[in-house]
């Protein structure tokens, strides 16, 4: 028997994000790449028919999503909005691995991501991990893989990407006594069965990530929306890779979300999921069952049940961009942000011109360094010595010693400033 990272569908993690259950087992047995020879027929339909009673259903949240995104995205100033990015970034790496069973709090991960490692050497490991999921999904969210994102080698690219960057204690899976390397990029050479799921023979992966391939390429923006659970299920039901399937599919979902809706990386797939694992595991175990019968679609596997998932997938991407624009109201994260800056005045962290500086960059989204002084009414030097200050502590940035500075949002103050966006506590 052999340990993975993959969840078991059919398992009962808590409810509560921080405390998702631990690591599935998998069953793996190796028989040289034996090819049962089954048809891709089994894992149809890949898609829910055009002549379905839920296709219009399906239509018009994905028509609703494509609203929420799009009108949510364009309120954020530039400024915010790449500083949002890169904190969401982190986020959905600390989700998509507590679905795990990986529970790396985003402090450690940024931490990690500062060359700040733990010294337990579990914990540096997990450290590490989340670190290659965030360096995966910003070469993703650089656009790397835009239109040709189900393209099977890009999917091993992805799969390549972050186990290469995993320490070498997690490069591997155990098998009757015996350790398994995970192979950057290839895929498995043995059975498996992860939970009450058989996944296909090796030998038939290429084959069933072809067909894959095929149908999840060279959409419209509009069907990639509604197909993006499809996806999402049948990539898993294939579990083309002997372990990091989970984490690659999610990070599948968010690029394909990512370019159809063109989302700006400011909002999560993956935290929707974590919140409600109980039901993300459901729904991919039933996607699992065959057609019930003929109203159950012309497929082997339920299309009921792929409308079910889609629908909660859907909802859960509208819930977190309702969720995403709540936290980044402007008045209200104003406020919230100048009074965590006003309290540090009073313990002496900065000097009082630092309200006015962070009210500035929130307000205007950037902050050209030859407005400064101007704005604080001081010298040169003393505006120098004072945006130092805050970008030491974490709250301001710039891509370079001329460049405007821009707000950052360091995990440590997400507490304050995002409240509900990260579990509380220390890492």
């Amino acid at each position: 028997m052999a340990k993975s990272s993959e969840k078991a569908r059919s398992g009962k993690p808590a409810g509560k994000p921080a405390k998702v259950a631990k690591t599935a087992r998998v069953k793996v047995d190796k028989l040289s790449l034996q090819d049962d020879g089954e048809d891709i027929a089994l894992m149809e339909p890949m898609a829910i028919s055009e002549g379905s009673k839920w296709r219009g259903e399906m239509s018009e949240l994905a028509l609703e999503l494509t609203y929420q995104a799009a009108d949510f995205r364009s309120s954020l100033p530039s400024g915010i909005r790449a500083a949002l990015c890169d904190l969401v970034r982190n986020m959905n790496c600390y989700y998509s691995n507590l679905i795990e069973g990986h529970d790396t709090h985003p402090i450690a991960i940024e931490r990690a991501l500062n060359n700040v490692y733990d010294s337990d050497p579990k914990k540096r490991n997990l450290q590490k991990e989340a670190r290659a999921h965030v360096a995966v999904q910003r070469w993703i969210d650089e656009g790397h893989l835009n239109g040709r994102i189900t393209e099977v080698d890009s999917i091993r690219e992805i799969h390549r990407r972050f186990v290469d960057c995993l320490p070498e204690e997690l490069k591997w899976v155990e098998h009757k006594g015996e350790k398994l390397p995970i192979v950057p990029g290839e895929f498995r050479e043995h059975f498996v069965e992860v939970g009450m799921h058989r996944a296909i023979s090796p030998g038939a992966v290429p084959r069933f990530m072809d067909r894959f391939e095929q149908a999840y390429s060279g959409l419209s923006r509009a069907k990639a929306i509604t197909v993006c659970a499809a996806a999402h299920h049948r990539f898993a039901w294939i579990h083309p890779f002997l372990d990091g399937n989970g984490r690659v599919v999610r990070l599948i979902s968010h690029a394909m979300m990512s370019e159809a809706l063109d989302t700006g990386g400011v909002w999560s797939i993956a935290r929707g999921l974590a919140r409600n694992v109980d039901a993300y595991k459901g729904h991919l175990a039933e996607c699992d069952m065959a057609r019930r019968n003929d109203l159950d679609g012309r497929g082997n596997l339920s299309e009921e049940a792929l409308a079910n998932f889609t629908r909660f997938f859907i909802t859960t991407c509208i819930d977190q961009v309702s969720f995403m624009r709540g936290l980044m109201q402007p008045d209200k994260m104003l406020a919230r942000v100048l009074t965590w800056a006003e309290e540090e005045v009073r313990l002496g962290s900065f000097p009082k011109h630092a309200v006015r500086i962070m009210e500035a960059i929130l307000l205007r989204g950037e902050l050209a360094r030859s407005d400064v002084p101007d704005l604080i009414q001081t010298s040169d030097r003393s505006a120098t010595r004072l945006m130092g200050q805050l970008n030491k502590f974490g709250v301001v940035t710039s891509e370079s010693s001329k460049a405007p500075w821009r707000l950052a949002l360091p995990a440590t103050l997400a507490q304050r400033w995002f409240p509900g966006l990260y579990p509380a506590g220390a890492p």
